[in-house]
């Protein structure tokens, strides 16, 4: 990415000969280059000092190395065969000279080629205000949910799912108070969450923990582990979740009585394979979970990787929950993004023959910026269906 930068910065400086533009333009590439080097040295050090980076700086080092380099390589892409055209063409024409018509003034062209040079501060800055605006606000999103064979005394049971809180880098503040009060809000029968409550530190693993014991449950809290909880230390994560006190399923269940009748929760440890065999490792772990199964309950199966559907489905769970995916974070519509792209299930629910999949945007974010995904938490109300 460095390169990429350096590359750029030498391109869009070209654009322009005028003073103001190229001096803009480079304390912007120089502060995004010094920002992402400040952010990797701290993860890898996990020394924590980029956090006193404003969280304005931050979104706007993701934002322009994610999303606007990635636009400038689709772009350079496509302009290759333009510019070798242009060169050629030029190559064979005669040159004519531009003037200006007055001695201090820009010609058209030239203030054309300064605006350009100014679109990578622009954009960026732009989409990071944006950002900024979306980091607190949270949805309700409600299902209900009817499920076949479902015990009479359950009709009416309610869950608020919680994923994906990342609490760390840019969840923080105002939007974990909010989610805490709208949880508790709910008087949910069970409050599950489905993986990643923090973002990468350990550092902020005693928030996430204090949050979740202040989400208030009438039969129940669970929680599950998700790929961003492991970034630092798996061992010390789960560790530490564990000597906390809310009940932590890393392939394991538990039993929750419910108005009389159990109510099993059987939760999947993060699946570390990766590559073409992922989704065969999930299936299989999976498999070997629900061996756990007890015959007289009604099981919810917590997977935070949405791929575990598949064996779910398979041996006929009523209920799969899981996050993971952002709703696909940037999506152009509800079928087009990277959601699709990259997951099979990405948001909201899914269904084959009587078992049920519902995927959450969850709660935080890793990324500053969401599109057509809004962060959301997770309210399903369970209603017994007759074949």
């Amino acid at each position: 990415m460095v390169s990429l930068d350096i590359l750029w910065w030498i391109v869009f400086a070209r654009l322009t000969n005028h003073w103001l533009g190229r001096v803009v333009l480079s304390l912007f590439m120089l502060a995004m280059m010094l920002g992402l080097i400040a952010i990797i040295a701290a993860r890898m050090s996990r020394g924590d000092w980029d956090r006193v980076l404003p969280k304005f700086a931050v979104s706007a080092i993701f934002i322009w190395h994610f999303i606007g380099l990635g636009l400038l390589a689709l772009i350079g892409v496509a302009l290759i065969p333009i510019l070798i055209g242009h060169k050629i063409i030029s190559h064979r024409a005669p040159m004519k000279m531009e003037q200006a018509d007055d001695v201090g003034t820009w010609s058209r062209r030239e203030f054309l080629r300064f605006g350009t040079a100014m679109l990578p501060p622009i954009f960026t800055f732009s989409l990071t205000g944006i950002a900024l605006a979306q980091l607190n606000n949270v949805r309700v999103r409600r299902f209900v949910l009817s499920i076949v064979d479902l015990p009479k005394e359950l009709d009416g049971l309610t869950i608020a799912q919680v994923s994906d809180m990342h609490v760390g880098r840019f969840t923080k503040g105002e939007v974990l108070q909010k989610t805490v009060r709208m949880v508790n809000e709910m008087r949910a029968d069970l409050v599950l969450l489905t993986g990643d409550l923090i973002n990468d530190a350990l550092a902020d693993l005693d928030t996430g923990l204090e949050l979740a014991r202040a989400m208030e449950a009438r039969f129940g809290v669970a929680i599950i582990e998700g790929n961003h909880d492991l970034i630092e230390n798996p061992r010390e994560f789960e560790t530490r979740v564990r000597a906390s006190g809310i009940p932590f399923l890393l392939d394991e269940s538990m039993i929750v009585d419910v108005r009389g009748v159990p109510v099993q929760l059987l939760g999947l440890r993060w699946t570390r394979v990766h590559g073409e065999e992922r989704d065969a490792a999930i299936a299989a772990e999976v498999r070997k979970l629900l061996e756990q199964r007890a015959a007289n309950a009604f099981p919810i199966l917590l997977a935070h990787h949405p791929h575990a559907f598949d064996a779910a489905a398979e041996a006929s769970m009523p209920l799969t929950l899981s996050g993971h995916t952002h709703g696909g974070q940037l999506m152009l519509n509800e079928q087009l993004g990277f959601g699709p792209a990259m997951f099979r299930y990405w948001s909201g629910l899914y269904q084959r023959d009587r078992s049920k999949l519902i995927v959450s945007n969850g709660v935080g974010n890793w990324f500053p910026l969401r599109m057509n995904a809004p962060a959301e938490i997770v309210h399903i109300t369970l209603r017994a269906r007759e074949v």
